[in-house]
């Protein structure tokens, strides 16, 4: 399983950009896409999307990825960490099924 950087990182070289070129095309640092690529730095959600057109990669996969990393990383450490993504996932429906005036 590739983190958000790997596929950034894979992609990049995929299309035979160099890292200078890649981060101009998102309007940031040479260095800050470095860290995103290495993992020691998160991209933004606009960056997510315009990584996504640039690669031509699927909007909604390379956000689920980004979302499903931040998550991961925010409670990997934690005991309960499965169990609380069963929860989460249980909330998300029932504020989705409220916010469309279900419950």
């Amino acid at each position: 399983m590739q983190t958000i950087g790997q596929i950034i990182r894979t992609n990049r070289e995929r299309k035979g950009l160099l890292l200078r070129q890649l981060a101009a095309q998102l309007d940031v640092d040479t260095a800050i896409l470095s860290k995103i690529e290495r993992s020691e730095r998160k991209p933004t959600r606009e960056q997510i999307f315009k990584l996504a057109d640039i690669f031509k990669l699927d909007r909604d996969e390379l956000l689920i990825q980004y979302l499903s990393e931040k998550i991961a990383y925010e409670i990997a450490d934690e005991d309960v960490a499965t169990r609380t993504l069963k929860v989460a996932e249980q909330k998300v429906r029932y504020l989705k099924s409220a916010k469309h005036g279900k419950v």
